[in-house]
């Protein structure tokens, strides 16, 4: 069997989905490792490295792709790479199912079996393949990176002969994956550090990083499927915005992470809001891609309000690809063995919770229920 691995397409995409160091990890069950000349350059790997891990590189897209069973991709495969795919090909990458559910109805028209990898099921057993977690980290981390190089002041304290600079503050909405290590990161730069979700259950994560939870009089909540944030109320939304607009204009630095799967992103920061920071503060929001949580976000942009700037950075993870690329790697490497039997042959268990969760198209036909329903639009 004969796992291949492409070259990322889309623009400013530097990880590739698989490194040298989890080649072993498959052709320990018996796998060849195919991967595509140039696939690692974006993340500082030579061909070379690939060779001496064991991989075979192959010159181009059609040699790798030559009798692949499994397919790894990063970023979800453009209309030329899905006709390039045989039918009946195994691929697994990201594929944004709920924003981009034509993608999936031609995958499934090619006859190809595809996983989304967005769709692992937030379950103890798969947390080692929770590329969304993974690479979330990523993103939390570097978004504390840019807005601290775009303030125009320090964040930790200093004591000099000068007198004393007092620590900045940082706000972060959303303490998921991304938000929590936001929060850590922040932490790390000597900043005062507060912090808000919907989910009343992170309030112990967030506090053992050392940052404060911040709480409305009446408990504001909205927890999903899976542990992911929901939809508020009309209501419960407006009690958020007031909580927010309470701590915002004290901030020198606020990170905005709060998304809900297959959803626009929940508006957090309004202009108003904006209006009453200091000037000079800096707002990093990394749900710009799905509308933004701020109402001046431009996606890929920075913008300035007033003598505030707005950053809507996409896909911050392509930033730092040396890591983000060996985490994304061992992530897929676990799910893929999940689909490759003791003999070393594809075996696909749809009674698996994971497979089936993950699987979008297969025989023709698109799996995934919510998929359906994007595509058929709203009822």
């Amino acid at each position: 069997m004969k796992v291949a691995v492409l070259a990322e397409t889309a623009a400013h995409e530097t990880r590739v989905a698989l490194t040298p160091s989890s080649v072993a990890d498959l052709t320990r069950t018996g796998a060849s490792v195919s991967v595509q000349a140039g696939a690692g350059a974006g993340a500082h790997i030579p061909d070379q490295a690939y060779r001496d891990a064991g991989a075979e590189v192959a010159p181009d897209r059609a040699a790798v792709l030559s009798d692949a069973s499994i397919v790894l991709k990063v970023q979800p495969p453009d209309d030329e790479e899905i006709a390039a795919l045989a039918r009946g090909t195994v691929l697994v990458s990201l594929l944004n199912p709920l924003t981009d559910p034509r993608r999936i109805a031609r995958l499934a028209e090619a006859g190809i079996t595809a996983f989304a990898l967005e769709l692992i099921p937030r379950i103890t057993r798969a947390q080692r393949m929770d590329v969304l977690s993974s690479q979330a980290t990523v993103a939390g981390y570097k978004a504390v990176l840019m807005g601290a190089d775009a303030l125009h002041r320090f964040l930790p304290m200093f004591m000099t002969a000068a007198g004393t600079i007092r620590p900045g503050k940082v706000l972060v909405l959303g303490a998921g994956v991304a938000g929590l290590q936001a929060i850590a990161t922040a932490r790390r730069l000597g900043a005062r550090v507060e912090a808000f979700d919907v989910r009343p259950a992170v309030k112990e994560q967030v506090e053992s990083l050392g940052a404060t939870f911040i709480e409305a009089e009446e408990e504001v909540t909205a927890e999903g499927e899976g542990g992911y944030a929901a939809e508020l109320s009309d209501d419960q939304h407006q009690k958020e915005l007031d909580l927010i607009a309470r701590h915002i204009a004290d901030a020198d630095l606020v990170v905005t992470t709060a998304q809900i799967p297959g959803k626009p992103a929940p508006l957090l920061i309004t202009e108003a809001m904006l209006d009453t920071m200091k000037p000079g503060s800096v707002v990093v929001d990394l749900a710009g891609e799905s509308g933004g949580n701020c109402a001046v976000t431009r996606a890929g942009e920075t913008v300035t309000h007033g003598e505030v700037r707005v950053m809507g950075p996409l896909n911050l993870p392509a930033a730092l690809p040396v890591h983000a690329s060996e985490m994304f790697s061992k992530n897929v490497v676990t799910f893929v063995r999940e689909m490759i039997d003791e003999e070393g042959a594809l075996t696909l268990d749809f009674e698996d919770e994971i497979i089936a969760a993950t699987c979008v198209a297969h025989g023709g036909e698109i799996r995934n229920e919510r998929t359906k329903q994007a595509l058929a639009g709203p009822a």
